[in-house]
């Protein structure tokens, strides 16, 4: 039997959140590569209506759901329909995210929550809805989207790496908690990837130059470019297939080389 099997996610069903263009996107699509079948939400009917146009001109036959993931209620309903629409969801992927770029003593408190909220809160609840199922079915897979800000910090977001650090102490916990009942989850922390989020940060100036935050990258990054979505879609198959069965708790960046690295020495 070739080990490429063991990556293969043929009959399982792998439910994205916020998967209807991007990293979401990317990940969702690699899965529908692998054999899964895909399911993801979105948070307007017009995104979700969107993201099924999108998958079905990718030539990938997706289901999407109207849900709000930091609402519980409407997260058990949800579930509760793919379970009885599509079967019970073997992966999950936490993807569904937000970031508020603010100074934090210029940042409300109104706004700290709702970044904690939908970077935290959600997949907690989320992940919540799935695991009895996951549990009665005898395996599973939950993958949080995490981020380097799990690990560092940075001006203007500390809401944001508030809730990635918690994410990544919520995948640790997750794990010690329910990998006696063959259910791994692990995180992914994507570096600088190439997203609508991150776009007006790679502009190019009115005088032809990179944007001053595009050059810090750039230096920063050992790669020496941004990610593009599709760098994330080998890590996020290897943590949903069987290939990663007794891996459990960890967290794997995919940042180019970030966080190995300290920056050029001086000439």
């Amino acid at each position: 039997m070739s080990i490429l099997n063991n990556f293969s996610l043929e009959g399982k069903i792998a439910l994205v959140t916020g998967a209807s263009y991007g990293i979401g996107f990317s990940i969702a699509s690699s899965y529908a590569k692998a054999g899964a079948t895909v399911v993801f939400n979105d948070i307007k009917q017009e995104l979700v209506d969107k993201g099924i146009a999108a998958y079905k001109e990718a030539g990938i036959t997706a289901h999407g759901y109207v849900c709000d993931v930091t609402n519980e209620e409407q997260v058990n309903a949800m579930v509760a329909q793919i379970e009885k629409e599509v079967g019970v969801i073997d992966i999950l992927v936490n993807n569904a995210g937000i970031i508020k770029r603010i100074p934090m003593v210029e940042m409300s408190a109104a706004d700290f929550r709702q970044v904690i909220d939908v970077d935290l809160n959600a997949p907690f609840i989320v992940s919540k809805a799935v695991i009895p199922s996951m549990i009665k079915k005898g395996h599973g897979k939950i993958i949080n989207i995490c981020s380097m800000m799990s690990e560092l910090g940075r001006e203007t977001v500390s809401a944001y790496a508030a809730a990635k650090g918690g994410l990544k102490m919520l995948t640790k916990n997750i794990c010690s908690e329910y990998g006696e009942f063959n259910i791994q989850c692990n995180g992914i922390g994507p570096g600088y990837i190439a997203t609508p989020q991150t776009a007006p940060l790679r502009e190019v100036q009115a005088d032809g130059s990179k944007h001053p935050f595009d050059q810090f990258i750039l230096a920063k990054t050992p790669a020496n470019r941004w990610g593009e979505a599709e760098d994330l879609a080998g890590p996020a198959v290897f943590l949903a297939s069987d290939a990663s069965n007794f891996v459990n708790g960890h967290i794997l960046y995919v940042d180019g080389g970030i966080l190995a690295y300290i920056g050029k020495q001086p000439k």
